[in-house]
């Protein structure tokens, strides 16, 4: 087995990691600088309150700290894959039992469709990563 096939499941994985990663981290900034807009933008499920927004703020940001660390040690990919595939997966299947979105059930069912494919794009790279930690 050449280097280039051992590398190319690290290499997806770490793309994954950074890519979900930063974009949690995002989220959770938005959150707590800006709740308001936050709810007017991504998270229009009901009535808004601040502090169930800080509180999933302060999941988000660690969730996407600790997936930023699993691309740089590769020892944290296969829990933090787990973890993060598991947190995708759950939240997919809240939009999916509640698509009511503020602007609209389109936006709801879009957000849903949008988590079960990145739910399932994790669950690739942790596949991938579980074979890659059994192969060294």
């Amino acid at each position: 087995m050449t280097t280039a096939t051992v590398r190319a499941p690290s290499r997806y994985a770490e793309v994954v990691l950074v890519v979900f990663g930063g974009y949690s981290v995002l989220v959770g900034l938005f959150m707590l600088v800006a709740p308001g807009a936050f709810f007017d933008t991504l998270g229009n499920f009901g009535v808004r309150n601040d502090h169930y927004i800080f509180d999933n703020a302060s999941f988000e940001l660690p969730l996407g700290l600790m997936m930023l660390g699993a691309a740089r040690w590769p020892s944290w990919r296969v829990p933090a894959l787990a973890f993060a595939a598991l947190h995708w997966a759950l939240h997919a299947v809240s939009h999916l039992v509640d698509p009511h979105h503020g602007a609209g059930d389109w936006v709801g069912w879009l957000e849903a469709a949008g988590l079960v494919i990145t739910t399932a794009i994790l669950a690739i790279a942790l596949r991938r990563s579980i074979t890659a930690q059994r192969r060294s």
